[in-house]
């Protein structure tokens, strides 16, 4: 065990200290090529920002990924490994695609579905489908909603400096905390690799976040934000995997969905308010959870830091929750936050925002 957690640090440090080190010169080459963020209505920032932070971040990801395997005699890259790896890094190029010269909403949905049905055919047979939901035709559908849901919303939560990129992080060694409360006997291995892959995505996250946090030298861009919801999403699928096969309870599918609460929340707010007073939801604007708290607060620096502490109480509740395995337990908390988070965004929606050219409503005579 204390070889163990060595190993844990190692990587961890390693993941932080690779992309930390490597940002600046990313910073570099994002300003030689001009792939930059420029200003607009529906944005903060007042100067062109690069725009290659989820690079960074995905590459000390998947080379530690590789190293946490080789360092191993017990651990391969075989299927689901590569498929994780490979979805990881095809998500990337989507959204770096999508960063350089823009992408039509329906090709880069296409390629959503198309990650997603990669990292769930190598990692799920087809029978343990069939047995998630009863039947592969409401399981596959369900697991599709999850991952491009999740990349969209957190595509959508990526609006501030810091935000993404320390919640990512926090979540990471929530995934951890996860894997390390769930290891026994019979399944350590299959732990500890999960363990380790959730520190190699925090260490990258958090190793990121100095030149993240306001004021931002990069940003993540849509490369960024869709990997970090890739790898929420399906750490989230294997953590529902693996808890309610612990308890033998399909209640506890309901666990990542506290886990990942947060982000759910800020697009339930901004979706239905844009319906609401008739403006496009796909189109960005300053009217996410993240601006509101930020008129009220009045600091980039508070509201991320805000942020950060709700998602820190939202990985332990739900950490606390698996430890103690009670499903009434489970429901009962995740129908409290639910009505918390619905309470916020009922006070949130009376804060004045900016809506940008490309939001306003245009009446038809």
């Amino acid at each position: 065990m204390e070889n163990r957690i060595y190993e844990y640090l190692s990587v961890f440090i390693m993941a932080w200290l690779f992309v930390y080190g490597l940002t600046p010169f990313i910073i570099r080459l994002a300003n030689a090529l001009n792939f930059v963020d420029k200003p607009e209505a529906r944005k903060i920032h007042l100067k062109n920002i690069p725009l290659l932070g989820g690079l960074s971040v995905a590459t000390g990801f998947v080379l530690l990924c590789i190293y946490d395997v080789l360092i191993s005699p017990g651990r391969y890259l075989d299927k689901p490994m590569l498929g994780y790896l490979g979805g990881s890094i095809f998500i990337v190029l989507i959204g770096l695609i999508d960063d350089h010269k823009g992408m039509v909403p329906q090709v880069k949905l296409a390629g959503q579905i198309a990650v997603s049905l990669l990292f769930i055919g190598t990692n799920f047979t087809v029978g343990e489908l069939g047995l998630m939901f009863g039947s592969i035709y409401l399981s596959l559908p369900l697991m599709l909603l999850w991952m491009v849901g999740l990349m969209n919303a957190l595509n959508f939560l990526d609006n501030m400096d810091g935000i993404l990129s320390g919640m990512a992080g926090i979540l990471g060694l929530g995934f951890f905390a996860f894997a390390l409360i769930n290891t026994t006997q019979a399944n350590q291995e299959a732990m500890a690799l999960m363990a380790l892959i959730a520190l190699s995505f925090a260490g990258s996250a958090l190793g990121f976040l100095p030149y993240n946090f306001n004021p931002a030298r990069i940003f993540l861009g849509d490369a960024g934000s869709m990997f970090i919801g890739y790898f929420l999403s399906s750490m989230g699928i294997l953590m529902a995997r693996y808890a309610a096969n612990r308890y033998n309870d399909s209640f506890f599918y309901l666990l990542p969905v506290l886990m990942l609460s947060y982000a759910i929340f800020d697009i339930s707010l901004v979706s239905y308010t844009r319906r609401r007073d008739g403006r496009q939801v796909t189109q960005g604007g300053k009217d996410h959870s993240t601006h509101r708290m930020n008129t009220v607060l009045g600091s980039v620096k508070i509201t991320a830091i805000m942020i950060y502490t709700i998602n820190v109480l939202i990985a332990l509740t739900s950490i606390i929750i698996f430890k103690i395995g009670n499903r009434h337990l489970l429901i009962i908390t995740t129908v409290i936050f639910a009505l918390f988070f619905l309470f916020i965004g009922r006070k949130l929606d009376k804060v004045p925002i900016v809506v940008p050219a490309n939001q306003q409503k245009h009446k038809t005579g």
